[in-house]
Parts: structure tokens; sequence; C-alpha cells
């Protein structure tokens, strides 16, 4: 399990994480990249989010997020860790998305490594357009169980991608 830090208080609503909690086995074996990923991907979510489970009581609120089963569990909890709801996903509509991040990582880090600066570039802009169309699959899945904004639908698309990597 990787915990991230508390954030800074949001002063404008209460419809936000204060903590996130990540949980999987792959999470002890990410590439430098991944991990960066990850890092980022937490920290920009905790700095700015908008969170609200549908028929719950107002936040903030803590997140435990995990793989399992072959199924995307949101753990929604209170700020001290009392249980709020559960809401699980079917991986299957993302699986292609998430094989594709991984092939621009992958791609990623040969251009750097053989310095191709217009390749990288490139690169970015594909990872960029994914995590959009990620970001718009999450929160159409969600629809009905948790309003969520486009940033922290982007930014929850990059965990469970990175949550969903098997290093060889």
């Amino acid at each position: 399990m990787i915990a991230a830090p508390h954030a800074a208080p949001h002063t404008d609503c209460d419809a936000h994480l204060i903590r996130l909690d990540l949980e999987g086995e792959a999470l002890t074996r990410l590439s430098p990249v991944l991990e960066a990923d990850r890092a980022q991907a937490v920290a920009d979510l905790l700095v700015e989010n908008h969170f609200a489970p549908v028929g719950k009581a107002p936040g903030p609120y803590a997140l435990r997020l995990s793989i399992q089963e072959g199924r995307l569990v949101f753990d929604i909890r209170r700020p001290d860790d009392t249980p709020l709801a559960a809401i699980v996903l079917a991986l299957g509509p993302f699986r292609r998305l998430i094989k594709d991040y991984q092939m621009l990582v992958d791609s990623h880090i040969l251009a750097v490594q053989d310095g191709r600066e217009e390749r990288i570039q490139a690169i970015d802009m594909g990872r960029r357009g994914l995590h959009n169309e990620g970001a718009d699959l999450m929160r159409a899945r969600l629809r009905g169980k948790i309003a969520i904004d486009f940033a922290t639908a982007r930014r929850l698309f990059t965990l469970i991608c990175v949550l969903h990597q098997r290093i060889a």
C-alpha cells in the first residue's frame, strides 16, 4: 500500500479527497517513469480535486483505490477511516486504454534513451490524448455514483494505469 500525505484543506467545498491510499502488488515493482507518473498524479489530485459520492454525507473524503479480482475498487471513507461506501467497476472498458498507456510509457522511455526530442514530444501529445479519453471514460463509468471533474478523472485514470501494470 502506498499512502499519500494529507493535502492542504480545500476552502471552496467539502466535495474533495484529503487522503488517497493506493493498494496493490504492482506498486512495489514500478519503473521510474511509472513511479513518477504515480507520484505526480497523487500530488496533483490532493492539491485540487472534486470528488462527491452521490447520496453520501458531505466530505471531505479518504479514498482507498485498488484492483481486486480484475475490478477497480473505490473504497470511500471518512477522514477518520470510517467506511462510507465501496464502488466497484469492471476493468474491461479500460483495458485497451491501459494497454495503450503502457505502450506509450515504453515508447517514451526508448525515445528518451535515444535522445529523440521530436519523438518525445509526439509521444507526450499522444499521452495527453489518451488521458483525455481515459478521463471521459472514467466520468461515464462513475456517473450516478461519484461526481468528479475532468482533472480529477484524468488523475484517477493515471493511477488506474499504474495499479494495473505488470512488470516483466
